[in-house]
């Protein structure tokens, strides 16, 4: 028996049902794990809440590290033993123990331990892609940060900072806007407190950025906008204030010609060679210390709904796991 967390209907923190699975031999091509940590991202709200739509019952989240227990038919490359991760996928990782495609799998070097490969999978490549891949940010470019204190953010920030890019960041509390600032924050914006749109106009001397980077959504999004210098790119990638709001395209012109993409992950691994690429590059980040794993919640499997709760209320700083 494992234990596993479930959702048989949408809604809060309180659907989510903590139940005993008989787990069957990995079929072909797949790996049996048992977890050691889990990764808690915001993503997981949207589809406990029904934003993200997936056939009820299902399981919850996206990313997690453990230790290979069993290899189905057809699998090579992996042993029994190793140590590995996933980052994107699918739908299940709130587990003690889960079968997994061998193609969604990458080892973990020994210098990463389990906690900070299950915290930085799905947030470090997250990063990994809006830098390199979604826009390539150059030195001498300024970015917009939302949420710079966040899981993605606290690795976004450092990575883009070694770049050469300069990075304004958002933040929601003074300690928030601490923590932006010891991971390479240039400045910090209060956005309850202060005009975001009016503040970067001021720390670019009216310019504008060259790139914002948004995972507020909708609290953010006029803000995100305004703050863009002429043919600057938008990229909204969540919605942890709710959906941006649809719009117009001709806004775009009206704003400067500006350049909007909703990206996901999962369209930036869709192959091997781009899922190993991005691992690869991850884990170099934090072999070379150009980002650090920020672990700084952890909750027992079981809690998983009062880890969903302090997610939701934005009580977190930096990245939080589960364990089994």
């Amino acid at each position: 028996m494992s234990l596993t967390i479930r959702v048989t209907r949408h809604g809060g923190p309180e659907v989510l049902e903590a139940v005993d699975e008989t787990l069957p031999a990995p079929a072909d091509g797949e790996i049996r794990l048992r977890h050691t940590a889990i990764g808690l991202n915001f993503i997981d709200t949207y589809f406990r809440a029904g934003v993200y739509q997936a056939p009820l019952p299902h399981g919850l989240g996206q990313e997690a590290a453990g230790v290979v227990e069993a290899l189905g038919p057809g699998v090579s490359g992996f042993a029994v033993g190793d140590r590995v991760a996933y980052g994107t996928g699918p739908l299940g990782a709130y587990s003690a123990h889960r079968n997994v495609a061998a193609s969604r799998l990458v080892k973990v070097p020994d210098a990463v331990s389990d906690e900070a490969a299950a915290a930085l999978m799905l947030k470090g490549m997250t990063a990994y892609y809006l830098l390199h891949l979604t826009h390539r940010v150059l030195p001498g470019e300024t970015l917009l940060v939302h949420a710079a204190a966040g899981g993605v953010g606290s690795a976004l920030v450092p990575w883009a900072q070694r770049l050469g890019a300069r990075v304004i960041g958002t933040a929601g509390s003074a300690g928030k806007a601490a923590q932006a600032r010891a991971a390479g924050c240039d400045e910090v914006i209060l956005y309850r407190e202060q005009d975001v749109a009016s503040e970067v106009r001021r720390l670019t001397g009216g310019r504008g950025v060259d790139v914002v980077y948004d995972s507020v959504g909708k609290d953010t999004f006029a803000g995100s906008l305004d703050s863009l210098r002429p043919r600057g790119l938008f990229v909204s990638f969540g919605n942890a204030s709710g959906k941006a709001p649809p719009f117009e395209p001709v806004l775009l012109a009206d704003k400067g010609s500006l350049f909007f993409t909703r990206p996901t992950l999962a369209h930036y691994t869709a192959t091997r060679a781009e899922l190993d690429a991005a691992a690869e590059a991850v884990f170099a980040a934090v072999a070379t210390g150009i980002i650090e794993p920020q672990v700084r919640q952890r909750w027992p499997l079981r809690e998983a709904a009062a880890a969903h709760r302090a997610l939701e209320s934005r009580q977190t700083q930096g990245a939080s796991v589960l364990l089994p």
